[in-house]
Order: structure tokens, then C-alpha cells, then sequence
């Protein structure tokens, strides 16, 4: 099934790049990655939801991918949601959005905080408005770990995500992996994102105050998919949170960490497209 290239221009002017799969005779679907990923981290999900009469629209989110990078260097979440609605719109059929971690915050901003109504669905991919500081320090360190210097190689590359992922089997072909980095001049390897996404800092701005309180006025159906080994969503506060929502599912993969569909792609998949049959046989999709 052949993927088409398609860009779209956010409000302030920066391009962002999406890989579309499918025909939307269900809808769209956007997949939003999580923070230091790109598109292809989605490359079995969207086949399978084009498989079943979605259109998957993979954005590389700003800063990312071959997306554009901020000219200011903006990383803040609503700056991301921002985005999302703009592609939303674009698109044109109100879509589902699914988004793990900083696709999936800037999901809960767009229709808590921004522009609710802007999707059909969110399902949230290992994260909730309140997350583990722990878990998030532990992220945030492995991020900016090489960040500077990079690596020599893509082995070397490998190596480093091995120690911080031990819980998943060493990756032998490193195809994918180089999709996530960029070989600079000086021939080491970084990765494929802005560094100021992560040495930026991203204050919350006055528009995020209360923002886990304004979650609660979320109209359409969420689905949280959690990775039952999650360093950074703790199972109590994961189902306070789907209890709080008016229409809120949530599945607690065995297997799996903050990386949910890396670490158990199958049940990831079995999860995700279950949740979308059941809202397309509801609005009477056959």
C-alpha cells in the first residue's frame, strides 16, 4: 500500500510533514508522535488502520522529522496543539486523533483548552495530564544524554537505546533507527529533532493553567492505552483519569512501558483499531 507525502502549513508559517495511508471511507485518523520520535514510529499502525478503512495521516510534529523547526524555538504544548488543529482542519472530516505522550498532551490542550470539537476521538498513548516527575526526568535525561556530541555510529546509537529500553529484545536491523537520526558534517549521528525541544525549557503559559482540571470537559470519547510497566503513568491515576472523562475507555497493556507499541505492538493494535470500530459501528460505519 503506497503512502503519499503531504504538507501541510501551520498558522505561524512552519511547514510540517505528513506520510498518508488509506482511503478515509471510516475517516482520518492523525498520528501524533511522542517527543524525540518522527512519522515512521506509526509506519505497522497506520498500515493496519489503512487496512481497515482509515486514512492514517503520520505528521511529523514541529521541531521533528522533516518538519520545520521553530524560528523561535516555541516547544511549548499548546504550540504543538496549535498544530494538530490546523491539520485537523486541513484535512476537513473531523478526524480521530491517536497520540502517544507529546502528541497526546497536545491532543488533551487542542480540545480541553484550544478548540474543542476539533476531533472525533483521542486515544492517549501512555499519558495523562499528571505524570510521574521521576519517569519524566528519567525521558528527559536520555534525551539530552548525547544530545551535543551524538554517536559514531548507528550502533553505537543502538547500544544507548539497549540500557535505557533492557526490557526490550536488542533491535538487529537499524533501518528504522536511522530514520530517527541525521548524519551531520562532522559524520556523527544525532537525532532527528530540534535540540532546543529539549534545552529550550517550555514554561507553562497562563493558557495551561488548570489544565488537568479542564480535561474534565472533554465531550468526546478518549481512550488512554497505558503500558502496564509505565515509568511515567501510575495505573491509580490513569483510571481517575479515564473515570473523570463522559465517555472514557482504558486498556493496560501487559509487556509494555512508555513505548507502548514498540514494546507490544500487537495488543497495541488490537486496542487502538477496536476502539475506533466501535466509535465507526456507533456513527453507523459498516
Amino acid at each position: 500500500m503506497s503512502a503519499e507525502i503531504r504538507r501541510f502549513v501551520a498558522d505561524d508559517g512552519v511547514e510540517l510533514l505528513a506520510e498518508m495511508v488509506g482511503r478515509p471511507e471510516m475517516g482520518s485518523v492523525i498520528l501524533a508522535h511522542g517527543g524525540g520520535q518522527t512519522r515512521h514510529s506509526w509506519r505497522a499502525t497506520a498500515r493496519s488502520l489503512a487496512q481497515t478503512g482509515w486514512r492514517a495521516v503520520a505528521v511529523d510534529l514541529r521541531g521533528h522529522g522533516d518538519s520545520g523547526w521553530s524560528a523561535d524555538g516555541d516547544y511549548r504544548i499548546e504550540r504543538f496543539a496549535r498544530d494538530l488543529i490546523d491539520v485537523a482542519h486541513e484535512l476537513g472530516d473531523r478526524p480521530s486523533l491517536i497520540g502517544a505522550s507529546l502528541g497526546g498532551l497536545a491532543g488533551l490542550c487542542a480540545e480541553a483548552v484550544i478548540a474543542p470539537g476539533t476531533f472525533n476521538s483521542l486515544t492517549l498513548v501512555d499519558i495523562i495530564p499528571k505524570m510521574d516527575p521521576a519517569g519524566v526526568s528519567k525521558i528527559m535525561g536520555f534525551m539530552g544524554a548525547n544530545l551535543e556530541h551524538g554517536f559514531a555510529s548507528l550502533d553505537e546509537a543502538s547500544e544507548c537505546i539497549a540500557s535505557y529500553l533492557p526490557h526490550r529484545p536488542k533491535r538487529q536491523d537499524l533501518s528504522g533507527l536511522a530514520k530517527n537520526l541525521r548524519l551531520g558534517a562532522d559524520g556523527r549521528y544525532r537525532w532527528h529533532w530540534d535540540p532546543r525541544f529539549v534545552t529550550g525549557g517550555r514554561a507553562p503559559s497562563q493558557l495551561m493553567s488548570d489544565f488537568d482540571a479542564r480535561c474534565e470537559s472533554i465531550a468526546i470519547p478518549v481512550h488512554l492505552v497505558r503500558g502496564r510497566i509505565s515509568e511515567l503513568v501510575a495505573e491509580d491515576e490513569a483510571r481517575a483519569f479515564v473515570a473523570r472523562m463522559r465517555y472514557g475507555r482504558f486498556s493496560d497493556l501487559a509487556g509494555a512501558g512508555h513505548m507502548v507499541a514498540g514494546d507490544n505492538n500487537d495488543a497495541f493494535l488490537a486496542a487502538v483499531t477496536g476502539f475506533l470500530a466501535n466509535l465507526a459501528q456507533e456513527a453507523g460505519h459498516d
